[in-house]
């Protein structure tokens, strides 16, 4: 693997918590507390053990469109169906959650994410995923450090008191699967914590990553990088797999597909359960925006979340796929449905 991974284990262990901002007042025009009514939990549970050294085991969900993909569908629908009826369809609380008020949808640089996104031709597609999944957990770790820093007081803005479950607001929550493989709800400390420890004990696993430079393989020919891993095979004829030429595991891609769920149920909780405090009240929520929607962008680009897993946030992609945050050569604006993020935009104008 490239030597970009060789420090990765002592990266993860070193661990040290980051320095908290000082919180400054800010009173938002909206709030995020509303009363939508209640919903069961989604049925897309986590499953895990508490042990890092055992793999979640997450039953793979159909290839069915998105919840926006599947409103006003056919000709009829579409010309019926306005942004604002989209949009309630989403039973989402009211007033609208402060995040999707495109004033407080913004970023800390304008540009295009999706060059940060794009895998170099000359990089190996496992290089790349594996640099993605690292660089990606990173940029997320430092937001979840600062819900769950230790306060004065000894308690944390994260905490079975403040957050008895692990939701993203109150049309999806997550269970956890315990030693007996039995779903269980677990409040969202705990379920962040135990994810954790199993994404790290998997990126310092050097039979999943590894991280012997011997081991990069380099795609010095372009067609590699367009060849569909259907139509490659190896001079032995034996079956090939992305992330096979450097040395990479045959369920190398699973495991990412796992780890990038797991990231984004995070942060769908951070924006529902935390944006405005402590993330806008410390002035941080454009680094949040930054950081989900490279992270989004990434991970559709590269196949690692299907539309139906992102629906928690369904609806600030819609914004942003409205507003140019998603260029229309990317996966995550196919996946949005602009009528929705049109409204949010004319929604916030004005008021």
């Amino acid at each position: 693997m490239s030597n970009l991974f060789s420090g990765i284990n002592a990266r993860f262990r070193g661990g040290g918590a980051s320095q908290k901002p000082s919180p400054q007042t800010k009173s938002p025009t909206s709030s995020t507390a509303g009363a939508g009514t209640p919903h069961s939990s989604s049925d897309l549970s986590q499953a895990s053990q508490s042990s890092s050294s055992q793999a979640p085991k997450v039953p793979p969900l159909p290839n069915s469109p998105s919840l926006a993909q599947t409103i006003g569908m056919d000709e009829a629908n579409r010309s019926m169906a306005s942004g604002e009826d989209i949009l309630n369809s989403y039973q989402l609380p009211r007033p609208l959650p402060l995040w999707l008020n495109s004033a407080y949808a913004k970023h800390i640089v304008k540009g295009n994410f999706m060059t940060l996104s794009a895998r170099p031709k000359t990089v190996e597609q496992g290089e790349w995923i594996a640099h993605q999944v690292v660089e990606h957990y990173r940029n997320l770790w430092n937001f979840v450090r600062v819900i769950h820093e230790k306060e004065d007081d000894g308690t944390s803005i994260c905490s079975s008191a403040t957050c008895p479950k692990m939701s993203a607001g109150h049309n999806h929550s997550f269970t956890w699967l315990n030693s007996r493989r039995e779903p269980v709800e677990l409040p969202a400390s705990e379920y962040i914590t135990l994810m954790q420890r199993w994404i790290s004990g998997k990126i310092d696993d050097t039979n999943i990553f590894p991280t012997d430079p011997s081991g990069v393989s380099y795609a010095h020919n372009p067609s590699i990088t367009t060849t569909p891993l259907s139509q490659l095979s190896s001079p032995t004829g034996e079956p090939e797999w992305v992330g096979k030429r450097s040395g990479f595991p045959k369920n190398f891609v699973d495991v990412c597909q796992t780890i990038f769920r797991q990231m984004f149920r995070v942060y769908a909780h951070l924006y529902w359960a935390h944006f405005t405090d402590p993330f806008y009240h410390l002035n941080l929520e454009k680094q949040l925006n930054s950081c989900f929607s490279h992270f989004v962008l990434t991970a559709t680009a590269l196949d690692l979340l299907k539309p139906t897993e992102l629906e928690p946030m369904q609806p600030l992609l819609d914004l942003w796929a409205a507003n140019g945050t998603f260029p229309p050569e990317s996966k995550a604006y196919e996946y949005a449905n602009i009528k929705v993020g049109e409204h949010l935009l004319k929604v916030a104008g004005a008021s």
